[in-house]
């Protein structure tokens, strides 16, 4: 069910914007659509998300209708403020998404085509567990504009799986892939690591498999252990072992190392692609603050400097939008320095970087140790971009911490 909603200002009934937010038509506009459905939680999970048992009568079938009643909503309090942007990205995240029937996602996404338009070439990503991507499935979504799959393989190993509490068949990996290429589609593949009883070997594995399968994309991030986690509470009492961080750091390098010899550069510390086409320009959007609208429970927009959560639950969620009444439940606006700082902490992760310009005046002193001590590449802070290396990806809260001193 995810970690508690942030606190903030309370947002209006009719979710309007305020007046003084300045929409930009030239910011790039992207949807996310969240699906709160998982057959089980898995041990590590700290998203917005339910199993069945847990939807207090919340439906799973008409979840897409409800969510059709907020893009309207949505269309409403853009246009109020100006021309509509067509949505250049779009993300179905979960959840699991393909635990709908594909009809439903391509209702929903026919209802963003409909309020807001799609881009040309917009980038339509569809989040699938391995054992629900069949062709059937693929080929359905591929002609209702799905343009890309990011299946969550996590790991290749039996005994790895089980640690994070996912039940799919590995075997499955390679046939959701298959069915994504055979749709046309491309596709990504969703890594972690750091996983209890995982060995580097088990995570070399792991990363042979996902190369052999030659993805688009690579997805590759460390395990975290969140409060409230089946998983927390199995390391508080001792059950399981905490994450190692050098263990986790040597798995960091041993991926790197892997997919840049087989092709994939890195273009954000935890993702890698085969060409900067196949990078998730959705995923882009938010590491460079531009707008979107994220719809379902729980989920978080931006627009103007705005930003706002939805209430959590499906069954409030469906309440609300059954009155007519806007789903969120909060919203802030960062003051300057929070945006700065959030600017820094997000677009110092990305291979484009971070202008020199934004880090404070004791920030900027401090480049040239961050230098010195292999965190920042020294061409690229000449040339006034701060971008880390694979030692300063590895340490980059290290280099916020130095550049917003």
């Amino acid at each position: 069910m995810g970690s508690a909603l942030p606190l903030g200002d309370p947002a209006p009934a009719d979710g309007a914007l305020p007046h003084d937010v300045e929409v930009d038509s030239e910011v790039d506009f992207g949807v996310y659509l969240h699906v709160p459905f998982c057959r089980v939680r898995c041990g590590y999970c700290d998203f917005n998300t339910y199993t069945a048992t847990e939807l207090r009568g919340a439906r799973q079938d008409a979840y897409a209708d409800e969510v059709l009643r907020e893009i309207a909503l949505s269309r409403e309090v853009l246009a109020a403020r100006g021309p509509l942007r067509p949505a250049r990205t779009v993300f179905f995240g979960g959840g699991t998404p393909t635990l709908l029937p594909p009809g439903d996602l391509a209702g929903m996404l026919d209802g963003v085509r409909d309020a807001f338009g799609l881009a040309e070439g917009a980038e339509v990503t569809v989040e699938a567990n391995p054992d629900t991507l069949t062709d059937e499935v693929a080929r359905t979504l591929a002609d209702a504009g799905v343009t890309r799959f990011s299946v969550g393989m996590q790991s290749s190993v039996p005994h790895v799986l089980a640690a994070l509490d996912r039940t799919h068949d590995p075997a499955n990996i390679a046939t959701a892939v298959a069915a994504a290429r055979g749709a046309g589609l491309a596709v990504s593949l969703d890594l972690i690591y750091g996983a209890p009883g995982e060995s580097l070997e088990d995570w070399r594995t792991s990363l042979e498999t996902a190369i052999a399968l030659a993805p688009d994309h690579i997805s590759a991030y460390a395990l975290i252990v969140e409060d409230g986690t089946k998983l927390e509470r199995q390391i508080r009492r001792g059950e399981v072992p905490a994450p190692d961080d050098d263990l986790q750091a040597d798995m960091y390098e041993l991926a790197d190392e892997l997919l840049a010899a087989a092709g994939y550069g890195w273009y954000e510390v935890s993702n890698w692609s085969t060409t900067p086409d196949q990078r998730s320009r959705h995923n882009l959007s938010y590491w460079r603050g531009q707008d979107w609208w994220g719809y379902g429970p729980g989920a978080h927009s931006h627009v103007g400097g705005l930003r706002w959560w939805n209430v959590k639950h499906p069954a409030a969620y469906a309440q609300r939008l059954a009155l007519g009444e806007s789903p969120a439940a909060g919203r802030e606006r960062p003051d300057a320095e929070a945006r700065r700082l959030e600017v820094i902490l997000l677009r110092s992760r990305i291979v484009d970087g971070v202008a020199v310009d934004e880090a404070t005046v004791a920030g900027r002193r401090n480049v040239a140790s961050l230098i010195a001590d292999g965190l920042v590449d020294g061409a690229s802070a000449v040339r006034g971009r701060i971008v880390l290396t694979r030692r300063g990806r590895l340490l980059a809260d290290a280099v916020v911490r130095a550049l917003t001193a």
